[in-house]
């Protein structure tokens, strides 16, 4: 039996210990799971409690147990739900039961998502999506991702490979009539009319598109400056707890620190790296290493410094803010400051005092940079070059349109393909392995 025939199970629920844990079961041996198990099959979409037994009819669990007939399910295949109590043995003592029934197996990761792929319940764009709200840490990637789980690329994307396919056939019909002298025009006209305008369209999107693929990586800040000037007091402050030790002698941090945060929804990776200076020490000089080529990388260096130090940052061309730390122990006032080039601020990372305001210019960079997550339709580098390729491919049909229909027809044709495997119903078998293998187990 081919292994996308046989049936298959996991916890699709989060990992034990819980209060309740959810086991899928997706394939033709559905109902017979259900029969060997709880002893019948419940009414289609029915929650009904049930006593589980195995096969030697020795009891499991007092459960839940729920019936999906295909294809009106998730995956559109015969599905089964048992909602049982979340001990570990209870789920060892279940899959090993399931593993009895003939034609049954454990599921790979994210194969239950790539049977609704393969059954048409969802497109590529939307099993893209599911995998980036799974994965979501702020609420704004949650929003972006569940647009795109709804269908908002995916339902354009098919729209816009209609209006090509529209325009092909028109093209086709002139290649067919060319015997006719007006018969031609009469159809080039309206087909041209129409790829100009799904041109502008598709540009109008991708043009818009940079900031939300950003979105769904996040920003880096990496918080860099001299030895023992607060820095890692500075990464304890933003994090709200202990993440990084903190000790009066320079030098403590060796190694590259990071930490996730969600600053109004914006996802926010900080860097707490060593102190920059010249060392004799071989660890500490990896540690400076380092840390020269994370805060080269970052989007943001927070340059670090004692209050009263006015030397230059030691980072080259990397965008940074000055941040005078320490200003408890002078005269200089808490908040934004006049730094010349840049951004300038005045803080005592111990104290709290002009955090409040370190933080909203944050906010407001991260803003600037990852933009809203109210229209973005992109959210991966895959789906922005194929749209790109379509652009290019519409673009060339318009230019081909004087030296012949044919060369136009062919061009489109390229365009619509290029949605096709947008959207995964065309010639993506190398790229499906990658994207459904990133899913857990029981997606």
């Amino acid at each position: 039996m081919h292994p996308r025939q046989q049936t298959i199970f996991a916890l699709s629920s989060g990992r034990p210990p819980s209060a309740i844990a959810v086991v899928r079961v997706s394939g033709p041996q559905a109902n017979a799971a259900l029969v060997a198990l709880a002893g019948r099959v419940p009414a289609p979409r029915t929650a009904v409690r049930a006593l589980l037994r195995d096969t030697g009819g020795q009891p499991l669990d007092d459960a839940v147990v729920l019936w999906f007939p295909g294809p009106a399910s998730a995956t559109g295949e015969d599905v089964a739900e048992f909602h049982v109590h979340g001990g570990r043995a209870v789920l060892a003592a279940l899959f090993e039961a399931l593993s009895a029934v003939a034609g049954m197996r454990a599921a790979e990761p994210g194969e239950f998502t790539r049977r609704a792929f393969e059954n048409g319940k969802l497109d590529l764009t939307e099993a893209e999506g599911l995998d980036d709200l799974i994965h979501a840490d702020t609420d704004r990637q949650r929003r972006q991702a569940l647009r795109q789980l709804k269908g908002g690329l995916g339902d354009k994307a098919r729209g816009w490979r209609a209006q090509i396919i529209e325009a092909s056939a028109l093209i086709e019909a002139a290649i067919d009539f060319s015997d006719e002298a007006d018969v031609p025009a009469e159809l080039i006209a309206p087909a041209l009319a129409g790829v100009g305008r799904l041109l502008g369209e598709i540009e109008e999107v991708l043009g818009a598109q940079g900031q939300s693929e950003r979105l769904r990586d996040g920003l880096v800040v990496a918080i860099a400056g001299p030895p023992n000037v607060g820095k890692s007091t500075l990464m304890n402050a933003l994090a709200r707890r202990e993440v990084a030790i903190v000790s009066p002698h320079a030098g403590t941090t060796r190694d590259v620190i990071e930490i996730e945060l969600d600053l109004d929804g914006y996802p926010v990776t900080v860097i707490d790296t060593a102190g920059i200076r010249p060392t004799d020490d071989p660890v500490e000089q990896e540690g400076v290493r380092r840390a020269r080529a994370r805060a080269a990388e970052a989007d943001l260096v927070l340059w670090l410094v004692e209050a009263a130090d006015d030397g230059e940052p030691e980072l080259g061309a990397a965008p940074h803010w000055r941040v005078r730390n320490k200003i408890d122990l002078g005269d200089l006032a808490a908040g934004r400051v006049d730094a010349g080039e840049g951004a300038g601020f005045a803080i005592s990372a111990s104290r709290g005092d002009g955090l409040p305001q370190l933080i909203a210019a944050l906010v407001a960079f991260a803003a600037k940079t990852l933009g809203s997550d109210s229209g973005g339709l992109i959210g991966r580098a895959r789906q922005r070059q194929l749209l790109q390729q379509t652009v290019s491919s519409l673009q060339r049909s318009i230019k081909a349109a004087a030296d012949g229909e044919e060369l136009m027809a062919e061009e489109l044709r390229i365009a619509a393909h290029a949605l096709g495997r947008l959207l995964g119903r065309i010639d993506v078998e190398d790229v499906l392995d990658v994207i459904f293998r990133q899913f857990c187990i029981g997606k």
